[in-house]
This record gives structure tokens, C-alpha cells and sequence, in this order.
């Protein structure tokens, strides 16, 4: 059997390491090399190095492939890249699996597009890191859990036959990533609300470190001893989580780059307070991280900041300063 052309759309702080590890994948069972895009196409030069093709467009990248992946930024970006896959021509048997984190109902409608137009939705890839993200290697060794969803109960009966998506799909995103597969069934929202269930722990993890770093350095116990603790105690991936306060990685240098922007974090605690809310319960951890990243992005506008810079927020409100002496180290040496 041909093996299928694979696209990729977005190479954000995600897409980028994803996307080098699907090239590496196909490369190694000889198959066509990843067609991709994004928006600033210069970003996917280590993918070019490893043998993927550069388009400049999403219609492009929907033309040539037949299992095509994004992962975007937020809701309106992956509705508009839906909408051009399915203008740029017949996409009846094609498969698009979408990696991004949305609000559920964003999943239901976009499946409903392409459904309509011929094609298969997939969505859902839930991140698990194993290495410390504050690197620049944050997402290039990251590992997915891969959450497949496919067409929506509705669209499979229409069609009179098992949806291939979700398995193909699937299939190559487990070879890729070499964890595991979670089947979520057929209702697409299904993986978007365990992705939002991810996120709500990660988010919940950065606010009680951070809570517990200034606690610590108000007290005098130090930050030193207790991310010691948090690494033997709780294992790697806190502890890599605890870096990323520790490292100043919660705030770049002015003109850096964070490994997940603060915006895209608090679009994603917003799509869970949201859907919370709708399901009759509260998320309060959330709501305060939510309050105080806000507080970051107002404080530190014009300057990256990572996800966790929940902890500035909660450094200022113990009359700390918002930076570490070890941020304020690294940009006097800028």
C-alpha cells in the first residue's frame, strides 16, 4: 500500500518540534517527505534541514496531502485554516487531524465543515513533556499522548461505514511519538475537553510552585532546597516545571521567545472556566491563575512571558520584585 502524503500546518513552540519529529518518522520508513506551512515560513527551517518541503500557503499544503496536520493557535486561526482546506478543492477522503487546543465547541463545528465537505476530522494530541521546557529543546523531545476523536456520530451513520481517520491518524501518531493512544470514541469534543482537563492541571502545577517558590523565599527555607524536594518527591516533570521559575525562563529577555506564550495559556484557562461554567462547577485554582497571569501580560506588556509568569504576579503581591536577581542578571547582559 502507497504511503499516505503528510502535511503540516503550524510551527508555533508546539508545531515546530511535532513537526520535526513526524519528518523524522517518515524518513525512516522511506516515505514522502512532510509537505508544511505557517505563517512566518522562515520558522520551519530545522524541518527543512530534515528533509520536509516548505509550501507558502494552507491551500498548498491541502492540495498535495492526503493526512494533513496543524496545530494553531487559537480558535479563529484553526476555523479559518479549516475553511481554506476545504476551498482549496475536492477533499472527499482526505484526513485532517487537528493537534491544537480549542474549546470543544470549536472541534464540533470545524468536524462538521469538513464532514461536509467530504472529508475526515480528527482531533485531539494531549502533550506530556519529558524534558525540561524551559530549554530550547522544550518540545522537540516532547512525547504525545494522542487523543483521537473522529467524524461525529451524525456524519458516520451518513457515511454507513467505520470512520478510517482516528485509526490512520492514529497510527502514525503513535510510530511518531512512541507513547499511546486513548480512543475518545466518535464525539470530537471529547478530546478537546481532556486536553482542556491537561491543561487545567498543568496551569493548576505552575500555581501552586509558584506559591510555593515565594514562599520559600520569604521564609528563608529557599528556592534551592525546595525544588530538591519537588524533583525527588514528585519526579521530573514537576521539577521541570519548577525550573521554569527558577531559570527566569517565566520571563524572557526582552526580544526572546517563551517556550508557551502567556496569552495561549490564558486562552486556554479561559476555554476551561468556561466550560466549567457551563457543566454547573468551578475551576478556582484556574480562576486565580487566570487573574494573576493577566496581571503578568498587563505588567510585563511588550515583552514575552512564559505561562508560568503567574509567578511575577505573585512575587509583586509579596513585595517582591516581579524579577528574580538572576532575570535581571541576564538582561543587564543583553
Amino acid at each position: 500500500m502507497a504511503q499516505p502524503q503528510v502535511g503540516w500546518i503550524g510551527l508555533g513552540s508546539m508545531g515546530i518540534g511535532m513537526a520535526k519529529n513526524l519528518q523524522k518518522h517518515l524518513t525512516s520508513i522511506s516515505a514522502p517527505a512532510l509537505i508544511y506551512t505557517n505563517r512566518t515560513l522562515s520558522r520551519g527551517e530545522p524541518l527543512k534541514e530534515l528533509g520536509g518541503i516548505p509550501v507558502e500557503t494552507v491551500t498548498e499544503v491541502a492540495q498535495k496531502s492526503t493526512m494533513i496536520f496543524s496545530c494553531v493557535s487559537n480558535d479563529a486561526v484553526l476555523t479559518a485554516t479549516a475553511k481554506e482546506i476545504i476551498a482549496s478543492g475536492d477533499i472527499k477522503g482526505k484526513i485532517y487531524a487537528d493537534c491544537s487546543t480549542v474549546h470543544p465547541d470549536t472541534s464540533l463545528a470545524v468536524s462538521k465543515l469538513i464532514s461536509a465537505a467530504g472529508g475526515e476530522f480528527v482531533a485531539g494530541t494531549l502533550p506530556l513533556p519529558i524534558s525540561n521546557p524551559f530549554t530550547d529543546k522544550l518540545h522537540h523531545s516532547t512525547r504525545l499522548r494522542r487523543l483521537p476523536n473522529g467524524r461525529s456520530r451524525k456524519a458516520n451513520l451518513r457515511h454507513r461505514r467505520p470512520s478510517t481517520g482516528p485509526r490512520k491518524a492514529s497510527t502514525i501518531s503513535k510510530r511518531r511519538d512512541g507513547r499511546s493512544v486513548i480512543s475518545m470514541g466518535s464525539e470530537v469534543s471529547q478530546a478537546s475537553l481532556l486536553k482542556i482537563a491537561g491543561n487545567i492541571c498543568v496551569v493548576s502545577f505552575m500555581e501552586v510552585l509558584s506559591e510555593a517558590h515565594v514562599f520559600a523565599e520569604k521564609t528563608g527555607l529557599g528556592s534551592a532546597i525546595l525544588e530538591t524536594m519537588i524533583g525527588d518527591m514528585f519526579g521530573p516533570v514537576l521539577e521541570s516545571y519548577s525550573k521554569r521559575l527558577t531559570t527566569g525562563a517565566y520571563a524572557p529577555a526582552p526580544g526572546g521567545k517563551a517556550g508557551f506564550g502567556v496569552e495561549l495559556a490564558m486562552k486556554d484557562a479561559r476555554h476551561a472556566l468556561d466550560c466549567a461554567e457551563k457543566a454547573g462547577t468551578r475551576l478556582q485554582v484556574s480562576e486565580v491563575a487566570l487573574a494573576n497571569m493577566e496581571k503578568a501580560a498587563e505588567f510585563g506588556e511588550g515583552r514575552p512571558l512564559d505561562s508560568s509568569a503567574m509567578y511575577g504576579t505573585i512575587r509583586r503581591e509579596a513585595g517582591l520584585d516581579f524579577f528574580t536577581d538572576l532575570c535581571k542578571e541576564r538582561d543587564a547582559r543583553k
